[in-house]
């Protein structure tokens, strides 16, 4: 029996379970997706009061996730491509938002930018995190630099870190094992007393993974398998010191060492030590009609490569984010804030940095009648280039209750990198920002209490002063790139299932570094997603759930041959199921999935599909 027969098979047994216990199946109260307040755009707002693109990755959602990595969750959402989310779980997991290229992200950690300074792009490492210390994920799409600054060109994702627990003592965790000698395990200790809360957890994840290389047509060479062994630490703390005035301490530790293979068809003993160190605090001060927030956060990343061409890149990030929220009258809100940011290449001999001030503020109009509007500006100085500004208009009409309106028009931008202005090869001190403007306008629809939901939106994005690298004259600033498209998002909820699905069409040029000039496509950004997931509550313990997702043709270079290739598209199964026990305190859950083999920047050209599972027991003791 073939693996899509046993696919199939097991897709009508629980089909057939869930309908088998529809007629008994009480639905749950949930909260409606409009009453969701969003922290990511720094005022506390209510989904149905802002006319930004917003999408929500629930606690729920997580809970019901865990035999996946953070790149595979963040891949399933529309408009985002994460290269090799799929793949080897060693592998650099590049983020592609809307089209934009795997640097023109924000990541934020409750709300707290995360860097790198040492990487070329300075983006977040997805890896950095396991599902199991995540409480919910919110992510805005478009340009956000007016509130969070350089590299929010394409979105925002603010990943909400688990916090806090019921009073006393709670011990809580996941432990699982999968095919290719896959193992994880979390533990954690959370808890509270009056003033004091706090949620300790540590992650250990183990696997062979699959070979980085394909082996030549012809040979009949063995490749090894490249895994990763991991660890993690993440502890948030809660103090109260009276009941205006909140601080929340915290601290992260990640190791990693992966191994990885000299080319597409060469195999190598190669490995890498990633290392990465945060600590921090938020601070509160809150009185009737608004509140002070101090943000700060430390940050240092350290990547020790072994291989033919060995390299250490180390880099460190401080943030110190001061902004204060005053409600002027029940439908005026201001938001004002300062932010400053160090970094620093601790890898290179100079040890060079730069600072970054900004000051922004932004006017929230909500409820009035039927009209939302968000206005706001940033000014920016760098120590190397100067000056900057951006602004961001983002209007909203709740035409009735089930319509709603919304658009933006903004400005974004993105400051060289370290090694850009003072790193080995190509640097360049004139280097200006990356400056975009971008477009968007939607409507969304949703009807029965948000039982029937669709969104549509459509972007635009123009790109000017984009760095590129030159051979050899190096970093330099290019004319311009450009970027469209629209998703479309349909949810329905009835009885016990739930569906969600997405279509998401992108199309633009960019500069390559085969033909090295601006070419009318995008590398690894397929034109055509796909995505659809269903879930039901087949029991009151049974939970199952399937998703399907297709990724359309797109292009590579292949640096061998200097050839633009193309990439034939490929589609994902997954499947997944959680029993729960003992009133919910312990769940057994089994999750089933393709995983894909792909090579980018080298020989390129083919997908090789496996079949991947993980299995374990999610368990919470008070």
């Amino acid at each position: 029996m073939n693996k899509k027969t046993i696919l199939a098979a097991a897709g009508l047994g629980m089909a057939q379970l869930m309908i088998s216990q529809l007629a008994n199946a009480q639905q749950k109260d949930t909260l409606q997706l409009k009453d969701v307040v969003i922290s990511a755009t720094k005022n506390d707002q209510k989904q149905s009061q802002t006319g930004k693109v917003v999408s929500i990755i629930s606690r729920e959602v997580l809970e019901r996730s865990n035999g996946k990595s953070l790149p595979e969750l963040i891949s399933e959402q529309a408009g985002i491509i994460v290269a090799g989310a799929s793949s080897n779980p060693g592998l650099n997991k590049s983020v592609f938002f809307r089209g934009a290229g795997s640097a023109y992200a924000v990541v934020l950690i409750d709300g707290i930018v995360q860097n790198d300074p040492s990487g070329n792009g300075g983006a977040f490492d997805l890896r950095l995190l396991s599902i199991d210390q995540i409480d919910h994920i919110e992510i805005l799409r478009g340009g956000q630099s007016t509130i969070y600054g350089s590299d929010a060109v394409a979105g925002v994702i603010n990943i909400i870190t688990k916090k806090g627990g019921p009073k006393g003592n709670t011990i809580y965790g996941v432990a699982s094992a999968g095919s290719y000698e896959t193992y994880k395990g979390t533990i954690g200790l959370n808890g509270s007393v009056e003033g004091f809360s706090y949620n300790i957890n540590y992650t250990h994840a183990k696997t062979d993974g699959i070979s980085e290389a394909a082996t030549p047509v012809g040979s009949t060479a063995q490749f090894d398998k490249d895994g990763f062994k991991t660890d993690a630490l993440n502890a948030n703390f809660g103090i109260k010191l009276d009941n205006h005035f909140s601080v929340n301490p915290f601290v992260r530790y990640y190791f990693g060492n992966y191994k990885f293979d000299g080319g597409a068809f060469s195999d190598a003993n190669n490995y890498s030590i990633l290392k990465n160190f945060a600590a921090g605090t938020n601070a509160k001060y809150e009185f009737a009609t608004g509140k002070v927030t101090l943000n700060y956060s430390f940050e240092n990343t350290r990547n020790d490569a072994h291989s033919q061409y060995p390299s250490l890149n180390e880099g460190r990030a401080s943030l110190l984010d001061l902004f204060y929220n005053q409600k002027l009258n029940n439908k005026l809100d201001l938001l004002v804030g300062i932010d400053n940011r160090v970094l620093k290449l601790s890898s290179v001999a100079n040890k060079p940095e730069t600072n970054i001030f900004a000051a922004y503020g932004s006017l929230f109009l909500h409820d009035l009648s039927v009209f939302n509007l968000e206005v706001g500006g940033r000014y920016n100085k760098h120590e190397q280039y100067g000056e900057n500004y951006t602004y961001s208009i983002t209007p909203s009409i709740n035409i009735i209750k089930e319509i709603k309106l919304f658009g933006t028009v903004s400005t974004a931008f993105k400051v060289p990198t370290l090694n850009m202005l003072f790193g080995q090869f190509g640097a360049n001190l004139d280097l200006k920002p990356e400056k975009s403007k971008n477009y968007e306008a939607g409507v969304n629809f949703s009807f029965a209490d948000d039982k029937f939901s669709l969104r549509l939106a459509g972007y635009k994005r123009d790109l000017t002063d984009a760095i590129i690298y030159v051979y050899p004259t190096g970093y330099i600033n290019q004319v311009s790139q450009k970027a469209k498209g629209f998703e479309v998002e349909p949810a329905v909820k009835f009885g016990v299932f739930n569906i969600n699905a997405y279509y998401a069409y992108v199309e633009g040029n960019e500069f390559n570094f085969i033909d090295n000039a601006v070419a009318n496509y995008l590398f690894r950004r397929p034109k055509h997603t796909f995505g659809i997931n269903a879930g039901a509550q087949a029991t009151d313990h049974l939970y199952v759930s399937a998703n399907f997702r297709y990724f359309g043709k797109r292009n590579d270079g292949n640096f061998i041959t200097y050839t633009v290739d193309n990439l034939p598209a490929y589609k994902l199964l997954n499947a997944y199921a959680e029993y729960a026990l003992a009133k919910k305190r312990v769940k057994l859950f089994f999750d089933a999935k393709n995983i894909l083999n792909e090579k980018y920047n080298e020989i390129i050209g083919y997908n090789s599909l496996g079949f991947n599972f993980n299995t374990g027991v999610i368990f919470n003791i008070h």
